[in-house]
């Protein structure tokens, strides 16, 4: 059935469901202080979905109207023979089933993969950094070297791939700093997304006193650039501007002060094959089950349906030093 174009996915709300995020992996070679704990205690291998199933299940969204599918994690480049899957993907965009095939990544194996990413026809990928500074770099992310990460945006570059840089805006760690990193991506041709701090997941800071909500941030940006807001549309929940100054593009996604529900038209899928139909609700459906329970694909369209069905109108994200996070898994789990 997989092969087949089946009816669009449509939720309660009128909102098509053309894009998927799927994270491969919850585990990481970085230690975000904002998405995980020091010591996270991953998933056993065991409960994982198999390469094979993952593109299993890709293929039945595709073939159920999804056109963007964003591979994350964790960090999807540490899973084991990740780039088969990626390879096995590509198939969907060579038919046009596909429109495109992406990833988001912390960097640290870019320059490994990069000439392979490019060509299996990735032609645009996210890269998260929160500094250009190497000591703080060193400190938000535990594990990480800024480095290695130079060094895989460079060779993505080189391979033909789009960078957007993504950065989480952390008041007093780096909104100071982020005007320059703006004029850095723009002054090598990257675009660049501001995202507020989630609340999501039990971690070792008090994320209250790290939050920023953008607006502030744009007033702030204001008031040394030229901010003109553009109609450009990636797929995703970013509004963005271009700056006049710097000729390149910014991105805001803002949870908190401005969600952007409205026009979600996204899902996403863990790597253990539950389906999260909102990143910030709890409900969510089991599709590992019904995937292992028939090699026919109908069942699971079935469940897809069904869950699509439940795609609530918006999360209840806020920011409150009182309050237990909104959501108590790992911004690692879902894959942001």
């Amino acid at each position: 059935m997989s092969g087949e174009t089946q009816p669009a996915m449509i939720d309660p709300f009128g909102r098509h469901v053309t894009y998927l995020r799927v994270s491969v992996t919850d585990r990481c070679d970085f230690r975000c202080t904002y998405c995980m704990a020091e010591n996270m205690t991953f998933l056993p291998k065991r409960d994982l979905l198999t390469l094979e199933e993952l593109d299993r299940l890709c293929s039945t969204f595709v073939a159920k109207g999804v056109r963007k599918l964003r591979l994350t994690g964790g960090e999807p480049l540490v899973r084991k023979n990740i780039m088969g899957l990626i390879r096995n993907l590509s198939r969907h965009l060579q038919t046009g089933a596909l429109s495109e095939l992406t990833l988001t990544t912390n960097g640290s194996q870019l320059a490994k993969y990069a000439d392979e990413l490019a060509d299996c026809g990735v032609k645009r990928i996210n890269v998260s950094v929160d500094t250009l500074d190497h000591d703080k770099f060193r400190k938000i992310t535990r594990w990480g070297n800024l480095g290695q990460v130079m060094e895989g945006i460079a060779a993505a570059q080189k391979a033909g791939i789009d960078i957007k840089i993504n950065a989480v805006a952390l008041k007093d760690f780096n909104d100071r700093e982020l005007p320059a990193m703006i004029e850095w991506a723009h002054g090598q041709g990257m675009d660049f997304t501001v995202i507020e701090t989630m609340p999501m997941g039990e971690i070792d800071v008090d994320r209250t006193h790290q939050y920023l909500p953008l607006s502030v941030f744009r007033e702030q940006l204001e008031e040394r650039w030229t901010l003109r807001d553009i109609p450009l549309k990636t797929g995703g929940p970013a509004r963005y501007v271009e700056i006049a100054e710097t000729g390149g593009r910014l991105g805001f996604i803002t949870p908190l002060t401005h969600n952007f529900c409205e026009g979600c038209n996204r899902v996403r899928l863990t790597c253990t094959g539950t389906l999260y139909m909102c990143l910030g609700q709890d409900d969510a459906a089991d599709l590992r089950a019904t995937l292992r329970a028939s090699e026919s694909d109908e069942a699971l369209s079935s469940a897809i349906d069904e869950a699509i069905g439940r795609k609530p109108k918006g999360h209840d994200f806020v920011i409150d030093r009182t309050a237990r996070p909104s959501v108590g898994r790992h911004m690692s789990v879902t894959g942001g």
